[in-house]
């Protein structure tokens, strides 16, 4: 009993990986592999001929840190460091709507020509194979649809598009007006256009191109701190591609050269409101004096009238300017405070009133100002981002406005200083006589006026001089070219990931079979599931076999593999229960169709051939086929021996081979599990004994009815039978819970069926050592070129090349 519980407990062998076997599992469906790798490559193929070929072009630009030639005499251009972030401001502007729609704009492509292939359509520009002439025309109420063109001869033409989504196929005649919608248009003949040639176009609005610009657009610097960026654009196009990159770095320079010539602008703007105001009080002061001097018949006015009236004039003339610059710091003030872009400094009287470093700051926040607009498209208000950039900008704003109030403060220290020598100037003149005095008041507006309008126009002059000097920001080092190798698709990467993907399909597939697969296919899956030995393994017969096994295969076919694996499971039979004169062994399975009965007609047979006495009991009164086997009737068997229908001598049948009788299972009892229960049954099987050397018993499968039962329990040997490729995994267990519930140590199994298939073969190898090495039996699966050997000749008949085979 303790032995019993040994074996039943015993752990399960130990069992390595075997690398040997990955490989030729993996190789062993090769074929799956190569359909997957050949459907992956057309896939690829197909892809490639499908796909529209993406081209890419570049150019650089020459950020410049200097902006005008002539910037000593404007402190507009006060040049700023231009760090990382200022590169990404331009880079910003460089990819901004208002740049791209200008260079769509001087790109001039409102028609896009397309001919149509077998595979894909493609864009003919720059070429214009017809000559279309807009009439009518609306940039935003226009038929926007792609119009197929087809000639119908040298006059006519058809066209065909869709109005309300139902196609329209119309011929019309060359210099004809063509109205589709709000759009109206005339085609002009050309002798060049083949007779059977279609075309389509479609009418474009510069916005309409943007979407296709930005989208392909990119830039970034070349190398840090190098100021060189690089362009680049994708396009399905090469030549468009190339012409519109070009005319977005035209339109950049521009754009920077209108940019900053802004402030020069502002300042001409400012200036010609005062002038403005300014001529006309001159001429008014001109008239009042000539009217003045011809109604009081004065001349001039005395020399020290002169000496004072110049005081005057010098005096209120600064008041004047420096009034002039209070206006222009009051409106720098509030458009800080309402952060608008292109500050400046409208006004400066060259005085020293004006704080040098104020420019720099503004120009700075002009910057920011316009980073923070671009930025703001890309970033949400609270990302950290437009956070820092407020941050910058809120110092420079505080950092301006305390620099203006300073300014604004000392002019009005200078305008209160000029009020009171101008108070002194007045003194002196109220002592004259009233109509000098008068005439005075008349020519001290008058020159006052006028000199302050010479300053103004002098600035004017500068600013305009500073206007025409400024240069763009930046320099174009590299135009653009068409480049005519496409990038995208990228047919080597393509077909690499084909691959890559074709061997990955084919491999996992084969994992995947493997994975779903439940049944049990050779020797090392049984070693892993369960610590019962393995008596030996059954070779699968190559030929069909009838469904009654009528032919003895072990004996009819005695020179084949599958002879020689049922002589080696007799062989290892003989070592077990070996002290025993007469061995009772039962054979069972987990279902019916396992191969339970062709193992034991095979087995008995080859038994009998060794001088031993064996008998052959079909223990399986529901559904045995023995009798079918040996050609006999089932009308008299084992189910008539156990209900005391008939004698033992009645129900032993001889075969045709010496030593080897059999008992049918007899007709179908109600009750087959209580008759093999009977004492009747015990009687049966040592009368036997006493006989035979071999009692081999055919019982019902243990896991459909228990009919079974009693038998193994009286057994020496019970084989349990497990069939290659049809029994599940589960039934592997069986064996060793039956061991462990009945005490038996007795139990073995046989795979039957067996033939070699990688596919589901373990990729262990199953390592017998210590207890192991004493439990386990000696076998051969007879794979791996056996069949070649030349030892098996039935075999060697069967083969495909054998030419007797197919003549016979």
């Amino acid at each position: 009993m303790e032995e019993t519980e040994h074996n039943s407990q015993k752990k399960l062998p130990n069992q390595e990986i075997d690398y040997f076997k990955i490989g030729k599992i993996l190789i062993s469906r090769w074929y799956w592999v190569a359909g997957s790798l050949l459907v992956c490559m057309l896939w690829s193929y197909i892809y490639l001929w499908y796909t529209p070929k993406i081209y890419s072009t570049g150019g650089y630009m020459k950020l410049e840190e200097k902006k005008s030639e002539i910037a000593d005499i404007s402190n507009i251009l006060n040049s700023s460091d231009r760090g990382p972030s200022k590169v990404q401001a331009e880079i910003s502007v460089l990819q901004s709507h208002t740049v791209i729609l200008n260079a769509v704009k001087d790109l001039n492509y409102p028609i896009s020509f397309y001919v149509e292939g077998r595979i894909r359509t493609s864009e003919l520009y720059p070429q214009k194979p017809l000559s279309i002439e807009k009439l009518q025309f609306d940039t935003v109420n226009f038929y926007r649809d792609v119009i197929s063109f087809k000639p119908v001869n040298s006059n006519s033409f058809n066209l065909t598009y869709k109005i309300g989504g139902k196609d329209v196929s119309k011929n019309y005649a060359y210099n004809a007006a063509v109205s589709i919608g709000p759009t109206a248009f005339v085609i002009r003949p050309s002798g060049d256009i083949n007779k059977k040639a279609v075309f389509l176009f479609k009418f474009n609005a510069p916005e309409d191109l943007v979407g296709r610009v930005r989208g392909g657009l990119r830039a970034g610097e070349t190398v840090k701190n190098s100021n060189v960026l690089g362009l680049q654009i994708t396009d399905a196009n090469p030549q468009f591609a190339a012409d519109v990159l070009n005319a977005v770095m035209t339109e950049y320079l521009i754009y920077d050269r209108s940019r900053k010539t802004q402030s020069a602008t502002q300042m001409i703007n400012f200036i010609d409101d005062q002038l403005k105001y300014l001529s006309t009080e001159v001429k008014g002061s001109e008239k009042s004096i000539q009217n003045f001097k011809q109604k009081n018949k004065l001349m001039d006015v005395s020399a020290a009238a002169e000496v004072a009236l110049s005081k005057a004039k010098d005096i209120e003339t600064q008041q004047s300017i420096l009034k002039l610059q209070l206006i222009a710091i009051e409106d720098v003030k509030q458009k800080i405070i309402k952060e608008k872009n292109n500050v400046n400094l409208n006004f400066d009287a060259g005085g020293g009133q004006i704080d040098a470093g104020l420019t720099a700051l503004i120009t700075k926040l002009d910057g920011y100002l316009t980073q923070r607009t671009e930025l703001s498209k890309t970033f949400t208000y609270n990302s950290q981002t437009i956070q820092d950039i407020n941050k910058s900008i809120l110092e420079i704003k505080n950092t301006a406005i305390s620099i203006l109030n300073a300014n604004s403060s000392n002019i009005q220290r200078t305008l209160n200083y000029l009020a009171g020598q101008i108070t002194q100037v007045n003194q002196q003149i109220a002592v004259m006589p009233v109509a000098e005095r008068d005439l005075i008041s008349l020519k001290r507006d008058f020159e006052i006026n006028e000199k302050v309008y010479s300053f103004l126009s002098e600035k004017k002059l500068e600013a305009q001089i500073t206007r025409s000097g400024i240069l763009p920001g930046a320099t174009i080092i590299e135009q653009a070219q068409p480049n005519y190798s496409p990038v995208a698709p990228n047919e080597h990467d393509i077909h690499r990931t084909a691959i890559i993907f074709g061997v990955i399909i084919g491999l996992g597939f084969i994992i995947l079979i493997r994975t779903l697969n439940p049944f049990i296919y050779d020797k090392e899956t049984i070693e892993s599931l369960t610590s019962v030995p393995i008596i030996g393994v059954i070779r699968k017969f190559p030929d069909a076999i009838d469904e009654d096994n009528t032919q003895v295969l072990a004996i009819s076919k005695p020179k084949s593999i599958f002879a020689e694996s049922v002589r080696s499971v007799r062989t290892n039979l003989n070592f077990i229960a070996s002290e025993k004169q007469s061995k009772i062994i039962c054979i069972t399975s987990e279902v019916a169709g396992e191969g339970k009965s062709f193992v034991a007609v095979n087995l008995s047979s080859t038994l009998s051939l060794i001088d031993k006495k064996v008998i052959l009991i079909a223990g399986d009164l529901r559904r045995s086929k023995l009798h079918k086997t040996f050609k006999v009737p089932n009308d008299n068997g084992l189910s008539n021996y156990l209900a005391h229908q008939t004698s033992l001598d009645d129900i032993i049948l001889h075969s045709g081979q010496e030593n080897l009788d059999f008992i049918i299972s007899g007709p179908v009892p109600p009750n087959p599990s209580e008759l093999l229960h009977t004492e009747r049954m015990k009687e049966l099987i040592n009368t036997l004994k006493l006989k035979y050397d071999i009692i081999m018993i055919d019982t019902a499968p243990i896991g459909l009815v228990s009919d079974a039962i009693p038998l193994i329990r009286m057994s020496d040997i019970n084989i349990f039978v497990i069939r290659s490729g049809k029994s599940k995994y589960y039934s592997a267990t069986i064996p060793q819970r039956i061991a462990q519930e009945y005490h038996l140590d007795n139990t073995v199994i046989v795979l039957n069926a067996f033939a070699e298939d990688l596919l589901h073969s373990r990729y262990y190898t199953t390592r017998f050592t210590g207890d192991y090495s004493n439990r386990y039996y000696y076998y051969s699966d007879y794979s791996g070129g056996y069949e070649a050997s030349g030892y098996y000749i039935d075999d060697e008949k069967n083969k495909w090349w054998n030419l007797k085979r197919w003549l016979k």
